[in-house]
C-alpha cells in the first residue's frame, strides 16, 4: 500500500429518513428516544403479534434477550442483523428490526419534539417554583431576625 492510499478517508455514512442502518451503537441511538410505538411482529411474511408499547430499554447486550411483554418494550439491539428506517405513505418515518426472517416493525406514537418542548416547559416552571420557594424562605428568615441573613 502506498501513502496516497493510506490517507484516503471515507466519510461516515450519513442516512436521512430512509436506509439501514447496521451499526449497533447507531441502532441503539435511533431507538432510545422512541417512548410510545405500535409494534408489528411478522415471522416469514407471516403476522404473529401487535400491539402499543412503551420502549423501556434500549441496550447492546449480546448475552441478554428482547423482550416485548405487558406493554413494555426491552429492546436488545444484538438481537438483531440490522434496522431499516423506513417511511410510511403518510411520510411518517418509522423503524423496522430485522433478524434473518423475523421482523419488528416500530411505529412512533410520541413524537421527540414535543416531549422535548414539554420537558423543557416542566424545567421552566420547577425553576419558577423553586426561585418562589427560596425568596418566601428569604422573606421568613429576614422577619424572624429583623435583620437582613447576609
Amino acid at each position: 500500500m502506498n501513502s496516497d492510499q493510506s490517507n484516503i478517508r471515507v466519510p461516515a455514512p450519513c442516512i436521512i429518513d430512509t436506509g439501514i442502518v447496521v451499526n449497533k451503537l447507531d441502532m441503539r441511538r435511533l431507538l432510545a428516544d422512541l417512548g410510545r410505538v405500535h409494534y408489528i411482529h411478522t415471522q416469514d411474511g407471516k403476522w404473529q403479534s401487535e400491539g402499543e408499547g412503551f420502549v423501556i430499554e434500549v441496550f447492546a447486550d449480546p448475552h441478554r434477550s428482547t423482550l416485548v411483554a405487558n406493554h413494555a418494550l426491552y429492546l436488545n439491539v444484538y438481537s438483531f442483523d440490522y434496522l431499516e428506517l423506513k417511511r410510511s405513505g403518510e411520510r411518517e418515518s418509522y423503524f423496522e428490526l430485522v433478524q434473518e426472517n423475523r421482523h419488528l416493525q416500530l411505529i412512533p406514537l410520541s413524537n421527540p419534539l414535543q416531549e422535548q418542548h414539554t420537558s423543557h416547559l416542566n424545567a421552566a416552571a420547577l425553576e419558577a417554583v423553586l426561585t418562589e420557594v427560596l425568596s418566601a424562605k428569604l422573606d421568613a428568615e429576614m422577619d424572624d431576625e429583623g435583620t437582613f441573613p447576609f
